[in-house]
């Protein structure tokens, strides 16, 4: 019989595929020795296409490396079968992986469980100021990346981020349960289509906290110890503070809890801040903070020009930094933190009183965001890349200069 594609009602091939009278073309050139690029203009096919066509098609029984048309056109015919069966549903230990890097569970440092909010699965998006589910919150891409990292020795171990996408989003292919489309950073219950996914200054700000004034050294990131930081707001004036490391993006969150006499009776005019969020507390806040760390790790900080920051003086004297505030309206200027709160979001939603999270909640969060694979630290994760520094910075004995 002859193949399938060669008779009167067989479809159209798309000239996407390479066809049999080119590889037969192919296995001739390349039986004279010629090279990939020769053959790709002889051709007119990209470079690239001709070498995966030999690397994927080849005759390779017994480790041969000949070409044969026909045995490659054997080869493309086999591939392009479908339906396919998915890769995670066959693979029982790999969607286990997978299905715990997307809904496993918040922990602390020392392993103990944060449920966080009780969210029941409707089917639909989460609204954007409604709690959401707690989970570590992988995304395909960081899942795909890390899985070489831990299992270096184990081939069938490797799955794309665009098989977990599909697993989670195409009908058909729903090895992974759709709930779990909640933990997603997006929390899309349906796939959007790339085409539609498309002031004044403060009295406190002098000219020699600008951001023009930051050294050059910090903007390259070669050196770790220069942070950057926000507040997340919350309902009834709740907020928590981030701090995140420029080189390694090690996060930290400040736990800003009300002070006595919130909401209590008719505010004062003029007095003080009492919700948490006042410059007095967050200046306090940073203070703990970086008093945690070593001292080759506080060099400076830049914040944006919130009032929260008009202590900043007092707080160069209390911790060493050396204070740098953003440009109004400029959020690009702090863009690792810009990326880390939208990170925080995913368990502190808009809407929300965040005056609810607890100081162990809230390090757990820490704790799940710099326990995460990042593609900006090579799928490391940003404990693993601090604690490279850390080491280095001890076995040299030298401090790295501010």
């Amino acid at each position: 019989m002859p193949p399938s594609q060669l008779s009167a009602s067989a479809p159209m091939r798309s000239a996407r595929y390479l066809s049999l009278a080119e590889r037969e073309e192919l296995a001739i050139l390349h039986a004279q020795e010629r090279g990939v690029r020769e053959i790709a203009r002889r051709l007119h096919r990209a470079p690239s296409t001709i070498s995966r066509e030999l690397r994927r098609n080849a005759a390779t029984r017994c480790h041969g490396s000949e070409y044969r048309a026909t045995t490659a056109q054997w080869h493309a015919e086999r591939a392009a079968r479908r339906p396919k069966v998915a890769r995670l549903a066959v693979h029982d230990a790999l969607r286990e992986y997978v299905a715990e890097r997307l809904a496993g569970a918040v922990v602390t440092a020392t392993g103990v469980p944060i449920a966080g909010p009780s969210v029941r699965w409707t089917g639909r998006r989460h609204g954007p100021r409604q709690r959401r589910r707690w989970a570590r919150a992988w995304s395909p891409e960081q899942i795909a990346q890390r899985l070489p990292h831990d299992f270096p020795d184990d081939p069938t171990m490797r799955i794309s981020h665009e098989a977990i996408y599909q697993a989670l989003y195409v009908q058909g292919r729903g090895a992974l349960r759709r709930e779990l489309t909640a933990c997603l950073r997006t929390g899309r219950t349906l796939r959007v289509p790339r085409a539609r996914s498309h002031g004044r200054g403060k009295s406190f700000v002098t000219s020699d906290v600008l951001i023009s004034e930051r050294p050059a050294e910090i903007a390259d990131r070669a050196v770790p110890g220069h942070w950057e930081g926000d507040l997340i707001l919350g309902l009834q004036s709740s907020a928590i503070g981030t701090l995140v490391e420029r080189t390694t993006r090690f996060t930290m969150l400040l736990h800003l809890p009300p002070m006595p006499g919130h909401r209590v009776g008719a505010r004062e005019k003029h007095g003080p801040a009492l919700a948490g969020r006042g410059a007095d507390a967050v200046r306090d806040a940073i203070a703990r903070a970086m008093h945690t760390l070593p001292q080759q790790l506080r060099h400076s900080l830049t914040w944006d020009q919130g009032a929260e920051m008009s202590q900043h003086a007092q707080l160069r004297v209390d911790t060493g930094l050396q204070i740098y505030i953003c440009d109004p309206h400029s959020p690009w200027q702090r863009a690792t933190n810009e990326n880390t709160n939208g990170l925080v979001r995913q368990y502190c939603p808009k809407g929300t009183d965040l005056s609810a999270l607890t100081l162990d909640e809230l390090n757990a969060v820490a704790f799940t965001l710099n326990t995460r694979p990042r593609k900006a630290l090579g799928w490391r994760t940003p404990a693993e890349a601090l604690d490279t520094f850390l080491k280095a910075a001890s076995h040299t004995g030298v401090a790295t200069t501010g």
